[in-house]
């Protein structure tokens, strides 16, 4: 089976969503460590403005620009469409993990924040999206969905 990303046939700097995947599994790992609800509630808000047209009030966006400028790192682009996907995967994986606190659900939650640091794992070590294999195999079996 091949795998097929979403294109939006639009730019982005892939060391900059690099650099903002970090972040977000750093305040998931804090999160776990603490159970503040807040953190994931700043992920959550986080992810809606990166997701918006609001792109450039994100403080994780904002902050992951400032240190690829600040160390020197090259521009790689890649287009927006995977990376978009990822971050509607990691913005239900943080709700999801705020719905399971609030019901008190602690093997959810650490269910959910494994699977969500694999993801990210994978992504930055082999450049290997789950979101774009999950986006394959959903547009196979249900081609009505993306006409």
């Amino acid at each position: 089976m091949s795998q097929a990303c979403p294109l939006l046939f639009r730019q982005v700097d892939a060391n900059i969503s690099k650099m903002s995947a970090i972040a977000v599994s750093g305040g998931v790992i804090t999160y776990l460590l603490t159970m503040q609800k807040f953190i994931l509630v700043f992920i959550i808000i986080d992810f809606l403005l990166r997701l918006s047209k609001y792109k450039g009030l994100s403080p994780i966006f904002r902050a992951s620009c400032f240190i690829k400028k600040a160390l020197d790192l090259p521009t790689r682009l890649e287009d927006a469409g995977a990376k978009r996907l990822a971050a509607i995967f990691g913005l239900a994986f943080s709700i999801s993990m705020l719905g399971f606190d609030f019901f008190g659900l602690i093997l959810g939650i650490w269910i959910v924040a494994a699977i969500f640091i694999s993801c990210v794992v994978l992504d930055l070590l082999f450049d290997y999206c789950i979101a774009c294999k999950v986006y394959s195999i959903t547009r196979k079996i249900y081609p009505q969905l993306f006409e």
